[in-house]
């Protein structure tokens, strides 16, 4: 963690709040950026006088719900064209597809709200809803909703805590690990289920 700090540190103090949008940004369409590190960077020092945390906290939620938006554009308007290209050899059909649209109509609200605060959900959160097919007014709107609940929770505790922020991110984020380990073999679990549900009823 203190490593990752290190690296993205020199970019906020040559770039300032820019290099934090266009660093969560990116993040947030699944380019693999620190984002999330830039803007704890940033809160650690805002607390220290060097940067305005107001602006800082604006222009983390500007960045996410952009690279949330861009994200979404991407799986609306090209997701399943691709999935028709090349789903079969990610052993994903049609039926799978159907079945993300359904679920986005039935709990893409709250997904949109809480994936933003799970590492991996955070970046394929918007492409999936654009797949998923979830309005666009409805996913801006939570979206937005999560974006400022994210970079208020990092923004103002980081800010808070100041120079003893890193360690403490370092042991919170070790746990988000563990509960999207858990995530993952739940859903999978889910999945193969629901799976073999399908496959019984084909049967019949």
């Amino acid at each position: 963690m203190n490593d990752l700090i290190s690296a993205v540190q020199p970019y906020i103090n040559q770039y300032g709040y820019w290099a934090v949008f266009v660093g969560v940004m990116l993040e947030d369409f699944g380019i693999p950026m620190p984002g999330e590190t830039m803007l704890i960077v940033g809160a650690v020092l805002a607390s220290q006088g060097q940067m305005n945390i107001v602006i800082l906290l604006l222009t983390g939620w500007a960045g996410a719900v952009m690279g949330d938006n861009i994200g979404y554009a991407i799986g609306r308007f090209g997701g399943r064209r691709f999935i028709r290209r090349f789903g079969r050899y990610l052993f994903i059909r049609q039926n799978h597809v159907e079945y993300v649209e359904h679920f986005f109509k039935k709990y893409g609200r709250a997904v949109v709200v809480f994936a933003r605060f799970i590492e991996i959900f955070r970046q394929l959160n918007g492409v999936v809803a654009g797949i998923g097919k979830m309005p666009w007014w409805d996913f801006l709107a939570y979206n937005a909703l999560g974006a400022a609940l994210w970079a208020s929770l990092w923004g103002v505790s980081c800010y808070m805590l100041g120079s003893n922020a890193p360690d403490i991110v370092h042991a919170f984020q070790n746990i988000e690990g563990v509960f999207f380990l858990g995530v993952l073999i739940g859903g999978g679990s889910l999945l193969i289920y629901w799976l073999w549900r399908q496959r019984k009823g084909w049967k019949h």
